[in-house]
């Protein structure tokens, strides 16, 4: 197989458009269709009111996106009713032109307690319940006076699980939006392949990375290059390698379009492999397609990380986590976070569903040596596992 033909990343960058701003955004239908499912499994459990910090639950369900600060701002979904708003006096009028979902705003002064104003208003509300439930996110700051707060006039727990019964299926428009980041992102991927040369460090390709997603209109989130004995390492090394003749390269990459991530990885050889190489990049695209073939509808997530790890385990790596072999999950869900439920890990029983969108990389480590990670996502349709992108044919040609 020869080479791939030569483009310098210069050269590509000229040949990527904005594809980002052609993509339609979640409807406001969709959001409130979200909110009532979010109230009604609320209701079933008894809960008064959820509360949501500066999130991706927070976006998820209302469109507003806030970045976290020392200053509470969020949201309340009562089990009934439109959401409430909470913000610094200050920033009122720039929360206002946020709101994409009517609802009051609840406004706090610097001298203010505003721990004190959220647990008064949900204690306030005309709505069923008697229990807070608290986004994940909700920094320890925030969480501890409001509960103080709270006393004994509500019970408090977590809202992890009623979020992620909402978050974890997705609909046809956030599986479009996701297909569209995981295809623009693949085309990134493909021009690193194309401009590699000797002597490239890994800095020049994560540069490169971040520029062309923002040259296709896209938030880049993260980009990861690894050459040689880095490539044994899941998330790499502290410093930059030089890149040479046999090195195995693997380039792992994410960002997002309307907050959905795309996350892929390749790994492939610069230069011709050797049969090692080969061998245990082959032993990798195995493990990723078996994988692939235990994900069938009402199949635990669980038995997807079995059934990879078995194809590793009966190679002779591991077992279990163990080194040479498979150090981590398999996989992990993916939407508007890069890392989200459902966990594809031993001890996650949840059955998969239509809608249920998840990483498949059953990374080979070998420490010392090198490693190989073909990671591509997964969604569930009625009728089995689908592939965003097109995974990897052999070691020469990881792009088809």
């Amino acid at each position: 197989m020869s080479a791939p033909a030569y483009k310098s990343f210069d050269q590509s960058l000229t040949e990527f458009d904005n594809i980002a701003s052609t993509i339609p955004p979640i409807s406001a239908e969709e959001l409130n269709a979200r909110i009532a499912k979010l109230q009604g499994l609320m209701s079933s459990a008894g809960v008064k009111a959820v509360y949501l910090d500066t999130s991706t639950s927070l976006t998820y369900f209302t469109a507003m996106t806030l970045g976290a600060s020392e200053r509470m701002h969020g949201a309340i979904i009562p089990s009934s009713g439109a959401p409430i708003y909470i913000s610094p006096a200050f920033e009122e009028p720039k929360t206002q032109t946020l709101i994409t979902i009517p609802g009051d705003i609840a406004v706090w002064e610097e001298h203010e307690d505003p721990a004190l104003l959220v647990a008064d208003l949900i204690c306030g509300l005309d709505a069923g319940g008697d229990t807070l439930a608290f986004d994940p996110a909700t920094p320890f700051v925030f969480s501890s006076p409001i509960t103080a707060h709270l006393g004994s006039r509500l019970k408090v727990v977590g809202a992890k699980d009623l979020i992620a019964q909402c978050r974890q299926i997705k609909s046809a428009t956030e599986i479009s939006i996701i297909q569209a980041a995981m295809t623009a992102s693949l085309r990134v991927h493909k021009a690193v392949w194309e401009g590699l040369s000797e002597g490239i460090s890994t800095t020049q390709v994560t540069d490169f990375i971040a520029a062309a997603h923002a040259k296709l209109g896209m938030r880049h989130i993260f980009a990861a290059a690894q050459f040689g004995e880095a490539t044994a390492y899941p998330h790499g090394v502290p410093y930059a390698q030089t890149l040479k003749q046999g090195d195995m390269v693997l380039i792992d990459l994410g960002a997002h379009i309307h907050r959905y991530c795309s996350d892929i990885t390749r790994t492939y050889v610069f230069g011709q492999p050797t049969e090692r190489q080969r061998e245990i990049w082959i032993l990798e695209q195995k493990a990723h397609r078996a994988a692939f073939e235990a994900a069938k509808i009402g199949t635990a997530c669980e038995e997807v990380d079995f059934a990879a790890r078995k194809v590793l385990t009966d190679a002779g790596y591991g077992p279990d986590y163990k080194v040479p072999g498979l150090p981590h999950r398999t996989g992990h869900g993916l939407g508007m976070d890069m890392h989200e439920e459902p966990y594809i890990v031993r001890g996650n029983k949840t059955p998969l569903e239509p809608g249920m969108v998840f990483s498949d990389e059953p990374m080979l480590a070998l420490y010392g040596e090198c490693g190989v990670r073909l990671e591509d996502i997964i969604y569930m349709t009625e009728d089995g596992p689908v592939f965003f992108t097109e995974p990897s044919q052999s070691i020469e040609r990881p792009f088809g």
